[in-house]
């Protein structure tokens, strides 16, 4: 399968692609460009919105409009656009990064320190009514999560850890949390995940040109070669749910390939499994 280019963009750092089924569109993020995205396939119309914080996941609400995992904490948009905050927990030097509504429709929100200091992210779930639990509480660069199809499985990336772990669910909160893959050095570090129907994963590796699928106990089964150096996230969408969409960023290499900080798709890649939107 051949990449296509689905938004040319020259995202810093894009993002957290998501399909919102209600409106039949691809929402993703500009991290440090303050930019919150989104693409209609059918008509090909894109829209951006700046927000006043850099925005590390926008995810829909069942009652319309975004949550958003901002440097702060978690807002919201509403469906005219009014914002308000959900969680202000501001900390000097950390920000939001990537996010992923689970199952139950609780928003499941990650952090980082802007440099990267070990220990200094967490992932904390925010239920529909406000009430907030401290998942992890001592991560680095908190990044992919995501479900098995049944919910029994939770699948969480460090990154610089070079994991991708898994957890049983039990109750809504993960337990027994164990090392399900492995990337060998030199071949990137996992970012964002999506889990498919199969229960496969499928993982962006930054600084691997690549995303890879991983069978539920954690076999690479598929490699699939991007031309640029740095994407960061990947999610099912279109119609049946089968096209993958993957997010990039740019690097900071002399000579950048033209698509970095575009959103590339593999049409007809495999087959997605429905989003749940953000009860909240």
């Amino acid at each position: 399968m051949r990449p296509e280019v689905a938004v040319r963009a020259s995202a810093t750092l894009g993002e957290g692609p998501t399909w919102d089924p209600a409106a039949d569109r691809l929402i993703w993020v500009d991290i440090l460009g303050s930019r919150i995205h989104t693409y209609h396939p059918a008509s090909g119309r894109c829209t951006v919105m700046a927000t006043e914080q850099h925005v590390g996941a926008a995810k829909p609400r069942a009652a319309g409009g975004l949550v958003v995992n901002l440097r702060d904490g978690i807002g919201r948009y509403d469906a005219d656009g009014a914002f308000s905050w959900l969680v202000r927990d501001p900390v000097p030097g950390r920000r939001g990064n990537d996010a992923a509504v689970a199952p139950d429709g609780s928003l499941w929100a990650g952090t980082m320190r802007d440099d990267e200091a070990p220990g200094g992210g967490t992932l904390t779930r925010l239920t529909p009514d406000g009430d907030t639990q401290l998942i992890f509480p001592s991560v680095t660069v908190s990044n992919g999560i995501g479900w098995s199809p049944d919910g029994t499985r939770l699948y969480y990336i460090d990154s610089p850890t070079r994991r991708i772990d898994v957890c049983r669910m039990d109750a809504q909160l993960p337990s027994h949390r164990r090392t399900l893959v492995e990337i060998e050095p030199g071949t990137g570090y996992p970012d964002g995940l999506t889990v498919d129907a199969d229960g496969c994963l499928w993982v962006a590796l930054w600084d691997g040109a690549q995303i890879r699928r991983y069978t539920p106990d954690g076999h690479l089964d598929r490699t699939l070669p991007l031309p640029v150096p740095r994407p960061t996230a990947c999610c099912f969408g279109g119609p049946s749910l089968r096209d993958l969409y993957i997010t990039t960023a740019r690097s900071r290499s002399p000579h950048p390939h033209p698509l970095e900080g575009s959103v590339l798709v593999l049409p007809g890649a495999g087959q997605g499994m429905p989003g749940v939107a953000f009860g909240g």
